[in-house]
């Protein structure tokens, strides 16, 4: 039987019911809203943050939200990418999302506070005064919603989670981090962090940030941070360290690894395997510098850089 025919009588609500059912099989989600949303914040939990952000965003394209729901979501990857990857340009896309799209969210005014940092920190002053100014005319509303994890602190209306103080004690050095184990250790870390934050903030209610030598050190700063990121990148790919360079340095530094009696005697000296971590941390450190000074000079002889000593 000829199929087009077929379908030409069937009734037109028939057809229509087929093509939706057809639809919702094709492009409907597999796991349910819920499951989606907490499994993208566990991994916010968990220092995911690239594969949260990830997921957020498929929670954001597969199932409808209300506005309330929608600005949370898309306020909450602004944040990610403001707090936790410090990528400016991205915090700012979503923050202005949010700004534009759900304007009667309670989010609102801690919205447009985000949209005047990330472009301060864009170094778009002109731009950071200019939404500062929109913002002013604009009604305060309820502040931010709370990020995944259980709130532990409150700081006005911002909230504190679990998340938050993980997240700042994982960016602490490593000797740092190992000596916050106790409970009482973390609620003095907490206590700290809080204290900073209240400083800052009113630090830029006195305007502090426009202060000649800030804006100098913000400056100075940032050049550093910039000069040992490149560092980073050139010299890594140059230090490589293997077990002969590590028993070659231990020979030739063995007295480094002696105790001396009173009178300078040698009494003990460590074996290779007991010096080992010692040697590695060293071994490193040196070929780093040479590494550096090759790249300096390397530079210095492409920029025709010329030193006068005698006029110094």
């Amino acid at each position: 039987m000829n199929f087009a025919k077929v379908a030409s009588l069937a009734p037109a609500g028939f057809i229509a019911l087929s093509v939706l059912l057809g639809c919702q099989n094709a492009d409907s989600p597999k796991f349910d809203r819920d499951t989606v949303r907490d499994y993208a914040s566990a991994l916010y939990n968990r220092q995911l943050y690239h594969q949260a952000v990830s997921q957020y965003e498929f929670y954001l394209d597969s199932y409808d939200q209300d506005d309330t729901e929608a600005a949370n979501v898309n306020y909450t990857v602004a944040e990610i990418y403001f707090e936790r990857l410090h990528d400016y340009e991205n915090a700012l896309t979503y923050y202005l999302k949010v700004k534009h799209f759900y304007p009667t969210t309670p989010l609102l005014d801690e919205t447009n506070k985000r949209i005047v940092e990330c472009l301060e920190r864009l170094d778009r002053s002109t731009d950071a005064q200019q939404a500062l100014e929109e913002s002013a005319l604009l009604e305060p509303k309820q502040a931010q919603k709370s990020r995944p994890g259980e709130v532990i602190a409150k700081i006005g209306k911002r909230r504190i989670t679990t998340g938050d103080l993980n997240y700042e004690i994982s960016q602490l050095p490593p000797f740092m981090k190992s000596q916050l184990t106790e409970k009482s250790q973390k609620v003095d870390f907490l206590k700290q962090f809080i204290a900073t934050e209240l400083l800052y903030d009113t630090a830029k209610r006195k305007g502090l940030e426009k202060d000649k030598s800030v804006v100098a050190g913000a400056f100075q700063a940032k050049k550093n941070l910039m000069v040992q990121k490149l560092l980073e990148e050139e010299i890594a790919t140059e230090v490589n360290v293997d077990e002969t360079d590590l028993e070659t340095y231990y020979k030739a530094h063995q007295q480094r690894y002696s105790e001396k009696d009173e009178e300078g005697n040698v009494v003990s000296t460590k074996s290779f395997a007991e010096a080992r971590p010692q040697v590695m941390q060293e071994v490193i450190r040196e070929k780093q510098q040479e590494a550096y000074d090759r790249l300096v000079k390397r530079m210095m002889r492409a920029e025709a850089v010329e030193i006068y000593e005698s006029k110094i």
